[in-house]
Order: C-alpha cells, then sequence, then structure tokens
C-alpha cells in the first residue's frame, strides 16, 4: 500500500468525523477497518490506517453532541504552508470564517463556510 503523503499545499490532508462516544467509535473502526488511534485527551482521537507510516495520521475522531453529527457531517481539512495567506485568500474569495485562526497540539487552523455553507477547515504548522 502506498504512503499517505502529507503537508501538499491546499490539498485535502485530514478529515475529522464527529461521534457521540469516542471508546464506541474507537472499537468500531479499530474492529470494522484496522484503524489504530493516538489519544489526545478524553475528546480526541487521531486516526492511523493502514496508509499512514511513522506518526502520520488521517483524521480525527472528535466527540460531538448529538445535535452535531448528521449525515454529511465529517470535517475536511486543507493543509496550508502559509495559514495567513491562505485565511486571506478564502475570504477574498467570499468565504466566512467561522472558527480562528486558533492553535492546537499540531499548529494552527481556521474554519470557514464555502458559498454552499460547507464547513471545511485550513491548518498549517505554524
Amino acid at each position: 500500500m502506498s504512503t499517505h503523503a502529507h503537508g501538499i499545499h491546499h490539498s485535502i490532508d485530514y478529515v475529522e468525523l464527529p461521534v457521540t462516544d469516542l471508546a464506541a467509535a474507537q472499537a468500531f473502526y479499530g474492529a470494522a477497518f484496522g484503524w489504530e488511534f493516538v489519544s489526545y485527551g478524553p475528546g480526541y482521537a487521531g486516526i492511523r490506517t493502514a496508509a499512514e507510516s511513522g506518526a502520520d495520521e488521517a483524521g480525527g475522531l472528535r466527540l460531538a453532541e448529538a445535535a452535531d453529527v448528521s449525515r454529511g457531517g465529517p470535517l475536511v481539512l486543507l493543509f496550508s504552508a502559509d495559514l495567513d495567506a491562505t485565511l486571506t485568500a478564502v475570504q477574498g474569495a467570499g468565504g466566512q470564517v467561522v472558527a480562528g485562526p486558533y492553535e492546537f497540539p499540531g499548529g494552527r487552523r481556521f474554519h470557514f463556510l464555502d458559498p454552499s455553507g460547507n464547513e471545511l477547515g485550513v491548518w498549517a504548522t505554524s
């Protein structure tokens, strides 16, 4: 299987799944797909699939309220080599920033709505 490439500017890099029971979600995805997890506390676990190597993660499980979990609910994260420039580009293109930029254990990120109302995130290592 090929290695998952991370850190490619403006590519889809990470998918976050909102879940209502973190332990049950880890058990399900582990049993169904063989995924492994990296704990980041009681509300978040990074996902490692067979495509990841080393410390790479394909996404994460985020503890959420039941009202926040729905069909079409995963959060797609894009990678940026320059978060501030990407923020400016998103706003200039008509995107609505709804969170951030803020720091998290892997760097910084922000969330935005596209013109149709889809929420995506962008992250950078610094």
